[in-house]
């Protein structure tokens, strides 16, 4: 009885100490395993969520908006460490990690999945999902619906959508008026690349560039908060810009919008997209070459276990105890197993042999 006691009491004691701590830290203690066999990301930005508020007072104030298109956990954590402003979880993913040609072939649920990991990893940024093609344009039923799952079960603040024809828009002003924030996508749409006749910059000439401006505003009428305008001569997208209320976020645009978007592969130097490989972006910078660095290491890897030379001691740290080896030796010849007893004992034998060389080098 005095031991049930003494359970209890550190039960309640430990209760007493754990309702003390912040809300949010108490939350995030379960989903931390008490030996981890990795170290896991690095402590994340402690500054608050970027919200629709946030972007709004931004905009005000003439200060840019950083966006950048992330499809997985890893990426949303380097961009929540960084403190971009937000993520958006592209449909480019067709192209970027799934290989397409286009964007047209990704699916809702891939989208999904994808949106799920980036929130998962990304505590800062907001979090904006496309919605593919396909899944919005057949009514404005189908839009709102698909753009609850985005927020539901892919966990994002946002949806993004092409605009352009009526239908859209009117996809937009229905899914607004459900509840949720929409940013509005006009110039080169590439989900209607068929009609564009391929990924062609749009706005340049008077027709194109007057109807980047009036897609935009129609966009901002039907209570989009953004607009993404992708490759378009620069003094459109400083017309477009002026002529709205909304920030206006740059891909290929120019420097005269509210901020600018690049993809998280494109930035990093990562990789070269079969299509990229015919039709280079001329828009992408490219802030580093971690493409290569990813080669050199994989062939660093591959030659490494090729000549035998890795893993070695320093990356095999799981011991067994010399009674537990015998013990083991034993049961594998009682099995029947003297071949693979042999080869356990030829590796004792071997560890053996290189702790006693290492420790003669040392005393040398």
């Amino acid at each position: 009885m005095a031991a049930l006691n003494a359970i209890i009491s550190r039960r309640s004691s430990m209760a007493s100490a754990l309702s003390k701590l912040p809300a949010g830290l108490l939350r995030c203690m379960s989903n931390v395993p008490e030996n981890s066999v990795y170290g896991g990301p690095s402590s994340q930005s402690p500054a608050r969520r970027v919200t629709l508020t946030s972007l709004r007072q931004k905009h005000r104030r003439g200060e840019p908006i950083t966006v950048v298109t992330a499809y997985d956990y890893p990426s949303a954590v380097h961009l929540d460490m960084a403190g971009v402003d937000v993520c958006l979880v592209g449909d480019s993913a067709a192209m970027v990690v799934h290989g397409h040609d286009t964007t047209l072939p990704i699916s809702l649920d891939e989208m999904l999945v994808h949106c799920r990991a980036v929130a998962r990893g990304a505590k800062r940024p907001m979090l904006v999902g496309d919605l593919p093609f396909g899944s919005y344009e057949s009514s404005s039923n189908q839009a709102v619906d698909t753009a609850v799952r985005v927020l539901k079960e892919g966990g994002m603040d946002a949806i993004k959508l092409e605009g352009g024809s009526p239908s859209r828009i009117t996809a937009a002003k229905s899914i607004v008026e459900a509840g949720i924030a929409v940013m509005g996508h006009v110039g080169l749409t590439p989900q209607a690349i068929s009609v564009l006749g391929g990924f062609r910059p749009q706005g340049k000439n008077i027709s194109s560039a007057v109807k980047v401006v009036e897609t935009a505003l129609a966009l901002q009428e039907a209570g989009c908060y953004s607009v993404v305008l992708e490759c378009v001569p620069a003094p459109v997208a400083a017309a477009a810009t002026s002529a709205l209320k909304i920030p206006t976020i740059g891909i290929g645009a120019g420097p005269f919008c509210s901020g600018q978007v690049l993809v998280y592969h494109d930035l990093l130097g990562m990789l070269q997209h079969p299509h990229h490989a015919k039709v280079t972006p001329k828009f992408c910078k490219q802030y580093a070459q971690v493409g290569d660095v990813i080669n050199k290491a994989l062939l660093e890897y591959k030659e490494e276990v090729t000549s035998g030379s890795f893993p070695g001691p320093a990356h095999s740290p799981y011991e067994i105890s010399p009674a537990d080896v015998n013990g083991f030796l034993k049961e594998l010849q009682n099995m029947g197993l003297e071949k693979a007893a042999s080869a356990a004992a030829a590796v004792v034998e071997r560890s053996h042999e290189s702790k006693s060389s290492d420790g003669e080098n040392a005393t040398k």
